[in-house]
């Protein structure tokens, strides 16, 4: 996984953009300054970076270093401060009711075995009450290959998500579709569903 990331990464732009994720933005009033953060497979920063400007405390995880190199750059363009850390999150130590807020924003690299092992690795590391922001794409996403992984198993459907979070509340889960512009990478029509759930 790394030398296929690694090499993407290494190009000189941003290839998901600088700009926040706009359904994490879209998340902003939920934020408090002081509160926890994790950005889970954060690949050049911008929602993990885009947290610590809402004056959280950010940890940023992801597998590629260069990615995580440029993550710092944009840290310093933006004048905030976050903690990294270069991991696998699957193989990753997990810490236990530890984040108030967890951002996971297209992790679909995920095959369903390893992604049931990350989604429960995510519900134990948020406090309780704590919420999950999730954004991806539904199977539909293949029709308009715009963006993610060409694999139809890797991506959600409400009944999934769900099924995977039931044991938390859910604040909202949509499907839509709409144009989405972040950087390269996600680019053009695009076939979404969203997620917020707190932990209990």
């Amino acid at each position: 996984m790394a030398t296929h990331w690694d090499e993407a990464y290494a190009a000189p732009d941003y290839i998901f953009g600088k700009a926040p994720n706009a359904f994490l933005a879209a998340q902003q009033a939920m934020l408090k300054p002081g509160q926890r953060a994790l950005a889970v497979a954060d690949g050049e920063g911008r929602n993990g970076v885009w947290l610590a400007e809402q004056g959280l405390d950010v940890l940023s995880v992801e597998y590629s270093l260069p990615a995580v190199e440029k993550a710092k750059q944009l840290a310093q363009e933006r004048g905030v401060a976050l903690a990294f850390e270069v991991a696998d999150v699957l193989a990753w130590h997990w810490p236990a009711n530890a984040y108030d807020v967890v951002a996971a924003i297209f992790i679909q690299f995920a095959s369903p075995a390893d992604r049931s092992q990350l989604f429960r690795h995510i519900k134990a590391a948020l406090k309780p009450g704590g919420c999950l922001i999730l954004q991806g794409y539904t199977p539909k996403q293949l029709e308009y290959k715009t963006g993610g992984p060409p694999s139809a198993e890797n991506m959600y459907t409400p009944e999934l998500l769900r099924a995977a979070f039931a044991d938390m509340e859910i604040l909202h889960l949509a499907e839509h579709e709409e144009f989405i512009a972040e950087g390269t990478k996600h680019y053009g029509m695009s076939a979404l569903i969203d997620l917020v759930a707190r932990k209990r």
